[in-house]
């Protein structure tokens, strides 16, 4: 569903990615790690198609398109949605109203605001005092609304306090339909009944703490500007824990 062959990507005149190669299949979720600096954000600017992020090499494929040289907005009518680590405020537009424009006014703004807790703020304009929470929650809103089948979440758990990190992870694993396994899981055993996902996840994580949440099938580590390993997620985490990405990134290599 999304295929990334040997991407290179410059910022002004900086290489920032070189020679990525990814592929996340329909259903998937893989965990992005890596020490600041490294291209993360960058990557998921570049599959969102961000124009100050030149690709100069390689090719974007998503559902069997090419959209390398696509716009955001039709990324976006494609089916592909990002959470920002750090997104604007918007004076003089209500969260309402981005809610109403993500959905195509087809959603029921009430009730996708009530599960995560953000009647209150839909009359404030977008991001405008808004805690690290409460500015997950509204992106997180903005990506029901939109119903997106790729998923780009950068730093998730950021800014974000006990107290609403449950609910985030709880939400994104919603998302990518990766809530309630075990009871996917009683309803295949007991009537036979194959029960497919079809959302994919990106997630840029530094502290690992959403992957309480919402089990990744895949971690990669983005080290240099390059993609330098394909392993289980949690032993990723552990490794770098250890020894340092650096390490992290010779040893599984």
């Amino acid at each position: 569903m999304l295929h990334i062959e040997d991407l290179q990507v410059e910022l002004g005149e900086k290489v920032i990615l070189k020679h990525i190669d990814l592929d996340i299949k329909i259903g998937e979720t893989h965990a992005l790690f890596g020490p600041n600096g490294s291209g993360k954000t960058s990557l998921l600017m570049t599959i969102m198609g961000y124009p100050q992020y030149k690709v100069v090499r390689g090719k974007i494929f998503f559902k069997d398109v090419d959209i390398t040289e696509l716009p955001i907005n039709e990324r976006a009518q494609l089916g592909i949605g990002m959470s920002y680590q750090r997104p604007p405020t918007i004076d003089g537009l209500k969260t309402r109203q981005i809610v109403q424009i993500c959905g195509k006014d087809k959603v029921d703004v009430e009730a996708l605001a009530g599960r995560v807790n953000f009647l209150d703020f839909m009359e404030r304009d977008v991001n405008a005092g808004f805690s690290g929470g409460e500015i997950k929650r509204s992106e997180l809103l903005q990506l029901m609304a939109q119903d997106a089948d790729l998923m780009l979440f950068d730093e998730p758990e950021s800014g974000v306090d006990i107290e609403n990190i449950a609910l985030v992870g709880e939400t994104i694993a919603g998302l990518l339909q990766r809530n309630g396994e075990q009871y996917e899981q009683k309803i295949k055993t007991k009537m036979q009944r194959k029960i497919e996902r079809t959302k994919m996840g990106l997630i840029i994580t530094h502290t690992g703490y959403i992957l309480d949440y919402v089990a990744a099938d895949k971690g990669q580590v983005l080290f240099d500007g390059m993609l330098s390993c394909v392993s289980n997620p949690v032993e990723i985490l552990k490794c770098i824990g250890k020894t340092g990405y650096e390490e992290c990134v010779r040893c599984i290599v």
